[in-house]
C-alpha cells in the first residue's frame, strides 16, 4: 500500500469510528473528519494515481461524507430526532463499513504496488529503448512477405550516483500490456491496470559508470506470451554487478510489444503456437506451414536469429548510439546469453548457431531436436526443477519427460565447454520470474512453488552471477565447485570438458 493510500485507509477508519461511537463526537476536530478524508482522496488520486483496488476506499469517501451530512442536517433537531437519526446511521456505517475497510485493506494487498529488491552490487542502474528493424528478414507471422522483422529491446547498464533520479517504470506500455497478459490469463483486463505505478531500480537515460572503460553483454530472452522485463529481478542483479543486458520483445510470442509509431503487436497464445515449437523440439513427420511457408525445423530458429540480429545491432550501438549514451561502452568479446521457457529453448538455439555467445543460461525449458544432436561448444548451465515438482505444479507426464530427458541430454552430452545442472525441488516454473511479487494470491492459488519466492530468487541470481563471473570475466567463485551451504535445497551438478 503507497503512502497516501495508507494515510487515505487511516482517515476512513477514524471517520468510521467517529460516526459509529458517539462519545467521540464530542472531540471537536472527529467533527471534520468525513470532508477532510474526501479532501485526502482527492490528493491520493492526483499524487499517486487511482488503481481499481480503491474503488471500496473511495466509495467508503462518499459513503461517510454522505452519512455525515445527514447527520448533521438533523442535528439542529429534536433530542428524540437525533437520537433516532444516529441509531439509523449507524446501522448502515458499521456493516457497509466494516466491509468497504476489508476490501480496503485486501485489495491492495492482493494486488500490490510492488517494489523491486535493491540489488547488491556496486553499480546503480540505467536503461534505455530502443526500436530495430531487421532489413535482410521477413516477418514470418504475417502474410506480406514485404514486413520486415522488427524488435522492441531494453538496454540495462552501469550507472553511478542515480540514488535521486526518477525510476523506470516496470512496464511502460502497461494499458496495452496489462489487458494483454490478463486475457491470456483468461481475467478481466483491469486487473494488472495498477502495473504503471510499480517503478524499478533503474534511472533512464542515466550516464554509464566509468568505473570499467568497457562492460559484458548479455541477452535476456523471454517467455511465451511474456513481456522483456519479465525476469527484472534478475536483470536488474546482473547489472549492479557490472553486466550489459538487452532484453528482446519478440513480437507475436511475447504477449504485447508496442512500437514507436503506437502500433501494438498481440502476441498468439500458447494453443496457437505450441505446435511450432513443439516442431523445434520433437519434430513430427509433417512439417507444419505458417503463411506459406514450410517450417521443418519450426520456428525456433527464426526466433533465434532475432538474439544474433541483437548483437549486429549492439556491435553499431557501441560504434555510435543514437542517445550519445552506449558509445563504446560495450565489450564486445565477453557475450552470454540466457532466457527463460521458450527464452531458453530459443537460446539455446541462438548459442548452438552463433558461437560469439561465449556463455549460456537456460532456465527451466526443453532443448530443441537440433540441440540434442549436436550439443553445446560453450559453457552452458541449466536451471531446472525435478520431475516431482513439475508433477506437483500440474504438468503433463509428456511434457516433463520432454524438459528433463533434453536438458540433461545435452547436459551430459561433455561437448568442449563446461557444464552445470541446477535442480532445485519445490521451484515452480513462475518463480524463475518476477511473477511471485505480483501477488502473494499466487502462491495460494498454486502458480509459484512452496520455496519461498524471495529465496528462489536469491538462488537464481546467485547462480546466475557465478556463472557468468567465471564464464566470461574470468573470476573463479566457490560456488560452481560443488553443493553450496548456503542452498541445501538445490541438487548441484557439474561437468568439465
Amino acid at each position: 500500500m503507497r503512502p497516501v493510500e495508507a494515510l487515505l485507509l487511516l482517515a476512513n477508519l477514524v471517520t468510521f469510528v467517529t460516526l459509529t461511537a458517539p462519545p467521540l463526537r464530542t472531540v471537536r476536530w472527529t467533527g471534520y473528519s468525513a470532508p477532510a478524508t474526501l479532501v485526502l482522496a482527492v490528493v491520493q488520486v492526483v499524487v499517486e494515481g487511482s488503481r481499481w483496488q480503491m474503488v471500496p476506499a473511495y466509495a467508503m469517501t462518499v459513503l461517510f461524507l454522505s452519512l455525515w451530512l445527514l447527520r448533521n442536517r438533523v442535528s439542529v433537531g429534536r433530542a428524540s430526532e437525533r437520537k433516532r437519526t444516529n441509531l439509523l446511521l449507524a446501522v448502515p456505517a458499521v456493516g457497509l463499513g466494516i466491509l468497504g475497510l476489508a476490501l480496503f485493506i485486501l485489495l491492495p494487498l492482493v494486488f500490490p504496488v510492488f517494489r523491486f529488491p535493491r540489488p547488491s552490487g556496486p553499480h546503480g542502474i540505467g536503461t534505455l529503448t530502443y526500436h530495430w528493424v531487421d532489413g535482410a528478414r521477413s516477418e514470418a507471422f504475417v502474410t506480406d512477405p514485404a514486413t520486415r522483422r522488427e524488435l522492441m529491446v531494453q538496454i540495462w547498464y552501469p550507472v553511478k550516483g542515480v540514488e535521486s533520479s526518477p525510476r523506470a517504470p516496470y512496464m511502460p506500455n502497461a494499458d496495452s500490456l496489462g489487458p494483454a497478459l490478463a486475457r491470456l490469463g483468461h481475467l478481466p483486463e483491469f486487473v494488472f491496470g495498477h502495473m504503471k505505478y510499480v517503478a524499478t531500480n533503474a534511472a533512464p537515460a542515466s550516464p554509464v559508470s566509468d568505473a570499467l572503460p568497457t562492460y559484458p553483454i548479455l541477452i535476456f530472452l523471454g517467455g511465451l506470451t511474456g513481456f522483456r522485463q519479465m525476469n527484472t529481478f534478475q536483470v536488474e542483479e546482473l547489472v549492479s554487478h557490472g553486466y550489459v543486458v538487452a532484453a528482446i520483445d519478440q513480437p507475436y510470442t511475447a504477449a504485447s510489444v508496442g512500437f514507436p509509431d503506437g502500433r501494438q503487436v498481440t502476441g498468439f497464445t500458447k494453443e496457437q503456437i505450441d505446435f511450432l515449437i513443439q516442431q523445434s523440439v520433437m519434430p513430427p513427420t509433417t512439417a507444419p506451414v505458417l503463411n506459406g511457408r514450410t517450417l521443418t525445423d519450426g520456428i525456433v530458429p527464426y526466433l533465434a536469429q532475432d538474439a544474433s540480429f541483437a548483437l549486429e545491432r549492439l556491435t553499431s550501438l557501441n560504434e555510435t548510439d543514437p542517445h550519445g549514451i552506449l558509445t563504446g561502452r560495450l565489450d564486445l568479446r565477453q557475450i552470454g546469453l540466457f532466457g527463460v521457457s521458450l527464452g531458453a529453448i530459443t537460446g539455446s538455439e541462438a548459442c548452438r548457431i552463433d558461437l560469439r555467445f561465449g556463455a549460456c543460461l537456460l532456465l527451466d525449458a526443453p532443448m530443441p531436436d537440433s540441440v540434442v544432436r549436436a550439443g553445446l561448444k560453450q559453457p552452458a548451465m541449466w536451471i531446472t526443477r525435478d520431475a516431482s515438482t513439475m508433477q506437483r505444479e500440474g504438468w503433463p507426464q509428456s511434457a516433463i519427460d520432454q524438459h528433463q530427458t533434453t536438458m540433461r541430454a545435452v547436459f551430459e552430452q561433455g561437448r568442449p565447454g563446461f557444464g552445470y545442472f541446477v535442480s532445485v525441488p519445490g521451484m515452480f516454473h513462475a518463480n524463475l520470474t518476477d511473477f511471485p511479487y505480483w501477488s502473494p494470491l499466487f502462491s495460494l492459488l498454486g502458480i509459484t512453488g512452496p520455496i519461498d519466492g524471495p529465496r528462489a530468487h536469491r538462488l537464481i541470481n546467485a547462480y546466475s552471477l557465478a556463472f557468468f563471473d567465471q564464464h566470461l570475466k574470468g573470476l573463479p567463485t566457490t560456488l560452481l565447485n560443488g553443493p553450496a551451504g548456503q542452498f541445501p535445497d538445490a541438487i548441484f551438478e557439474s561437468r568439465r570438458p
